[in-house]
């Protein structure tokens, strides 16, 4: 575990594991609303919500600060369509929490580490050793079984959860096509505000808004956005804290919290679509971050 002056590796790795907890709470929450309201209803309300701590963000940040306060970037087209990108990633994870058994979806949508090394390749002119692909086929080997094609192929749901992994695997790669001196958190206020005018379009293209069918609700919208935000927050925090390949490993603790989530609150325990394919999905995620933290280290 590699650490730089200054880092708080053991804080950073506890922060960044609440964080994981804290979008476990939103996924929660998209699932209980998702019998009454539609994904790009919930995409739409988790933006608009979740505003609030991106600026929170933004205004605490000493990047931002250093560089003048300034909300211009030369990049803002990348930027905004990143937060295009995440719009789409939500409405497919958000489709999938709802038909899905909620560990299976959240599982499917962590080989987004897969899809990133793969994109890595054609947008960011990386080169990927023999290693890293085996690693990227032995997890989509994992995806396959997950996902559990039948006699009839596979389920929209499931395709859903792949494609929300492709999405935000784009997302994150865009990420990294920013300028170096741009403020991480300037850049995610760009993609936030995208992203939440693109949502509230799609909801309204699909039909608008429904009534709030319960009183309840608006608490729980409220806290979905809330408790989203809050998770961004936290990851933002830890990296900035340590490096990010000190974090990487720790991401995969989301498929054993999901699984018992699911098991608590739903009453869902599904063991046979989960084993082995999720362990492909881990081991092949791993490999990938070990064999790039070894050519990091070589210099």
């Amino acid at each position: 575990m590699s650490a730089r002056p200054g880092d708080r590796v053991a804080l950073a790795i506890v922060i960044s594991l609440m964080a994981i907890v804290l979008f476990d709470g939103m996924g929660l929450i998209i699932k209980r609303l998702s019998a009454d309201y539609t994904a790009p209803e919930l995409s739409a309300y988790r933006n608009m919500f979740g505003l609030v701590p991106s600026f929170i963000i933004l205004l605490t940040s000493r990047a931002w600060h250093r560089s003048g306060r300034s909300l211009r970037m030369r990049q803002w087209k990348l930027a905004s369509a990143r937060g295009l990108i995440v719009t789409f990633a939500q409405l497919m994870f958000y489709y999938s929490l709802a038909s899905l058994p909620f560990a299976t979806a959240n599982t499917i949508t962590y080989s987004n580490a897969l899809f990133m090394t793969a994109l890595a390749v054609p947008l960011l002119g990386e080169k990927v050793g023999i290693m890293r692909w085996g690693a990227v086929v032995l997890g989509f080997l994992g995806v396959v079984l997950v996902v559990g094609p039948t006699s009839d192929g596979f389920s929209w749901a499931a395709i859903a959860a792949l494609a929300a992994a492709f999405f935000y695997a784009l997302s994150g790669v865009s990420a990294r096509m920013l300028d170096d001196d741009v403020p991480s958190p300037l850049a995610n206020i760009y993609s936030a505000c995208v992203a939440t005018v693109g949502s509230v379009i799609f909801a309204f293209a699909m039909g608008g808004f429904s009534p709030i069918h319960h009183r309840a609700d608006i608490w729980w919208i409220a806290a979905m956005g809330g408790i989203g935000g809050m998770a961004v927050l936290c990851l933002v925090v830890a990296y900035r804290m340590t490096e990010q390949s000190n974090l990487a490993p720790f991401a995969y603790f989301g498929i054993p919290t999901a699984f018992a989530f699911g098991w608590i609150f739903f009453g869902e325990a599904p063991f046979g679509d989960l084993f082995p394919g999720a362990l492909l999905i881990i081991l092949g995620g791993l490999i990938i971050i070990w064999r790039e933290r070894r050519l990091a280290a070589a210099g």
